[in-house]
Order: structure tokens, then C-alpha cells, then sequence
């Protein structure tokens, strides 16, 4: 019967230490220029070559966003795009509660929508607060969804919580 165990528990360790699909097409992907072609300014807005970039190829382009040790790339299975971001890469204009989960649904100012379960992780900065998405990415609250947040949560009388 100890044997079955021990076997059990590599197996289960494999499988945690296996890497996601997200991981393995990152690791397999080549980066196709160390210059940044795209920019994600502080207010939200992304910029290709300098130019403004329309919100419907920003949504379509931050559903391939990563983030990885710091960097961020635009990831196919092909190709691998450098990105500069001045702060985060997507700006939280709304949240509501998951009706049917626990967690929160955040809306963007690019118009995609976030669902995250664990909003406890998130980073109370000088510079505003922020929420953990997923790839990687951390999303930065808008001002007026700064006020109803901390309204929200009474983050005055939380302790531990911040980067």
C-alpha cells in the first residue's frame, strides 16, 4: 500500500510541476524583435509604431497579452511581440460581484471583462491599487473605481492587505 502512495504523490507533483499551456506556447515561442512595436500608456490607451491603435484591435490584442518575469509580450503560436507598458497594461473602469462565484468581474476601459476569485492579492500602492488577472497581468484601478472599491470593501479597516 506505500508504494501506491509514493506513486500517487509523484504523479500528483508532476502534474502541479507541469507547465500550462500558456507556459509551454510562451516557452516555445520566439520573440521577433527586442523593440517594442506596441506601447500601453499610464491612461490605458495603446499606441502601435506611436499611433493611436483602435479599441477593438487593443481587446483583440489583450486577450494574447502576457506577462512574464516583468516583460510584456503579445503571444501566438508563431510569434512573440515586446510590449512597453508605463504601468499596468489594463485599467479597471467597473467591477461587480460574481453572482454565481465567489470573486469579482472587472471590466476594462477596452472593454474586456476579467473574472477573478482571489481579489485579496491585491497590491495598494501610492500610486492606486491593483488586481491580479490572469497571464500574469495585474489590472490598475480607474480613479472613480479607486472610491468605490475602498467604499466597497472598507479597505480602511483591513489589516495585511498591499504589496
Amino acid at each position: 500500500m506505500e508504494k501506491h502512495t509514493e506513486n500517487v504523490i509523484e504523479t500528483l507533483q508532476e502534474f502541479i510541476n507541469k507547465p500550462t499551456q500558456d507556459e509551454t506556447l510562451a516557452l516555445q515561442t520566439k520573440l521577433c524583435s527586442q523593440t517594442a512595436s506596441f506601447c500601453i500608456q499610464l491612461s490605458g490607451d495603446w499606441l502601435y509604431q506611436g499611433s493611436p491603435l483602435p479599441t477593438k484591435f487593443a481587446k483583440l490584442f489583450a486577450s494574447i497579452l502576457h506577462c512574464i518575469d516583468g516583460g510584456y509580450f503579445l503571444i501566438t503560436p508563431v510569434e512573440k511581440v515586446r510590449l512597453e507598458v508605463e504601468d499596468a497594461p489594463l485599467v479597471i473602469v467597473d467591477f461587480f460581484k460574481d453572482e454565481t462565484a465567489t470573486g469579482l468581474i472587472l471590466r476594462t476601459s477596452i472593454g474586456t471583462e476579467h473574472h477573478i476569485a482571489d481579489y485579496n492579492r491585491l497590491k495598494l500602492t501610492d500610486f492606486g491599487i491593483y488586481l491580479p488577472l490572469e497571464r500574469g497581468l495585474w489590472g490598475k484601478l480607474s480613479r472613480a473605481c479607486y472610491y468605490n472599491f475602498v467604499n466597497e470593501f472598507n479597505l480602511s479597516d483591513v489589516e495585511g492587505l498591499g504589496a
